[in-house]
């Protein structure tokens, strides 16, 4: 069903072999999400906000009515679904069926109002271990879902990570999520999968996991990868303000691509999707 994505963005060739990477394009209604919350909050801003996205070349508009930044406090579903439901609608009404839509949730409530609609994709950053219905409702409904790792929840995961080998343990921990999305009767090739950078990790946790990405697309499934703006480049970077940190991104979205990674989750959708472009060239030429 991912390879049914790629179609409909025209980014897969016609023998099946996907072409260019796709750019998943944030946009958080939220009022405190970590790099722009309350900047699209508004329906007027967010519509503007796709509408620039779709034109730098986005392929997935990602919709988010939660902050999952460490130390969030937890969203009730029915504010969620307040949220995000008015832009999908509006999505659809003004723009058509072709966009495709993401939405970003834990709860199975909030995932069957934004599919009802409209949204086409399930992006839940817990697993599906935050709402076992999520995982119910997507084998219902066909929609295919990502699985991101990440441990305890946005307001406690940062709470001293820890891990022996964290590239083992985050492939464990997805292949745990894969097996009871399929037991709930979710289709194999329905799935993707996000090793959560940021989430629940400390520095060199998230270093270790982009030194390894090969062993996240040595499992199958597509992968999505997404650093956009994290804290832990500004480290790196000895920057603090997370709009500061677009080059970074764009690095790691160029790294991936070499390294096989078939979606990028991004803030600024102009500078990684010519990284990603670039880097799919270059690609090719081996």
């Amino acid at each position: 069903m991912f390879s049914q994505i790629h179609r409909r963005t025209g980014s897969q060739q016609a023998d099946g072999i996907p072409d260019k990477p796709l750019i998943m394009g944030i946009l958080n209604v939220t009022p405190d999400s970590f790099s722009d919350g309350g900047k699209f909050s508004g329906l007027d801003s967010a519509m503007q906000q796709v509408e620039l996205m779709l034109s730098e070349g986005v392929d997935i508009i990602d919709i988010g009515g939660e902050s999952t930044r460490p130390g969030a406090e937890p969203v009730a579903a029915s504010e969620q679904i307040q949220r995000v439901v008015p832009v999908i609608k509006a999505i659809r009404q003004q723009l058509g069926s072709d966009v495709l839509i993401s939405i970003d949730t834990t709860l199975g409530e909030v995932a069957k109002a934004a599919l009802d609609a409209g949204a086409d994709i399930i992006n839940d950053v817990s697993g599906g271990r935050g709402d076992e219905s999520i995982l119910t409702l997507a084998a219902q409904t066909g929609a295919p879902i990502i699985l991101m790792h990440s441990q305890g929840t946005p307001k406690t995961m940062q709470d001293n990570p820890h891990y022996e080998n964290v590239v083992q343990e985050v492939l464990d921990a997805l292949d745990e999520s894969i097996s009871a999305a399929l037991k709930a009767g979710i289709k194999k090739e329905a799935i993707a999968i996000d090793p959560g950078i940021g989430f629940a990790k400390r520095k060199q946790d998230n270093l270790d996991l982009l030194a390894h990405l090969d062993r996240l697309v040595a499992t199958g499934f597509p992968v999505l990868l997404g650093t956009s703006r994290k804290r832990f480049m500004g480290t790196i970077c000895d920057v603090t303000e997370p709009s500061e940190l677009v080059t970074a991104t764009a690095v790691t979205t160029a790294l991936g691509v070499m390294a096989g990674i078939q979606m990028f989750r991004v803030h600024d959708v102009k500078e990684n999707r010519q990284a990603a472009d670039v880097a799919w060239a270059i690609k090719q030429s081996r």
